[in-house]
């Protein structure tokens, strides 16, 4: 089954298309990157595939289930752009954050052990054990990209939906992240990543969807870098720089 299946999508602001006439699958367990140009539609279109937005044309469905009907909403992790940049005056834990992945999964609004737990475990298994009683506000750019990873994995999604999710962080954080999205992909959830560094695509994603308003591509990393799929999307002479690690 299709983690994600985007059918014939239309979308626009203002009588302006955005998003116009795109189709294809996220196959469950894959790893898409989504890339084009500033203004080119990713953010929207990423909103559309995750059910926070309905097309004006076409379908979307998660699971098998049309997106307007899906009601498993902690199945998706959604890491949007601006979570680095989170106001320092937050006074939210990076353990209270967390928490909120088991709301929906609470049994008569209980915090059971079972939900202590998932949320120790998760914050294990992204690295912030140790910053659980820090406050998120506190934290740089990249432990932030982590908290809310963690809240995923406690909800125990099957799908992680980021949007620029390194963007202001430095090159070492950078790189122990796609690490960490790289061994939650290898573990089976699903993940959807908008990034402006094509060879990061390149080099960690299983495939690549390449937008400008309409697709330009769909398929794997090594068919996408033999296209005009990328000059075409970005309108002019474009190259991917490929990342050794």
């Amino acid at each position: 089954m299709a983690a994600i299946d985007v059918r014939d999508v239309t979308f626009g602001y203002a009588g302006r298309s955005v998003v116009e006439d795109v189709s294809f699958e996220v196959e469950a367990g894959a790893f898409l990157g989504l890339v084009g140009p500033n203004g080119s539609g990713k953010t929207t279109l990423l909103e559309l595939m995750i059910g926070l937005r309905r097309p004006d044309r076409g379908t979307v469905s998660l699971f098998g289930v049309p997106a307007a009907e899906f009601d498993e909403g902690e199945r998706i992790g959604y890491v949007p752009q601006d979570v680095a940049n989170a106001d320092e005056a937050m006074p939210i834990t990076v353990s209270e954050v967390v928490r909120m992945g088991r709301y929906p999964r609470r049994l008569f609004g209980r915090f059971s052990e079972a939900d202590r737990r998932a949320v120790e475990a998760a914050m294990e298994r992204v690295g912030i054990a140790d910053l659980a009683d820090r406050r998120v506000g506190r934290l740089s750019g990249g432990q932030r990209q982590r908290v809310f990873i963690a809240r995923a994995l406690a909800g125990e999604a099957d799908l992680l939906a980021l949007d620029e999710p390194t963007t202001g962080v430095d090159a070492e954080s950078r790189e122990s992240f796609y690490e960490l999205l790289h061994e939650l992909n290898a573990g089976g959830i699903t993940v959807v990543l908008i990034e402006h560094d094509i060879g990061v695509v390149t080099t960690h994603a299983s495939e690549v969807a390449c937008l400008n308003r309409e697709l330009y591509f769909h398929g794997s990393p090594e068919a996408f870098v033999e296209t005009d799929a990328l000059a075409e999307a970005y309108g002019g002479s474009q190259h991917v720089v490929h990342h050794d690690h």
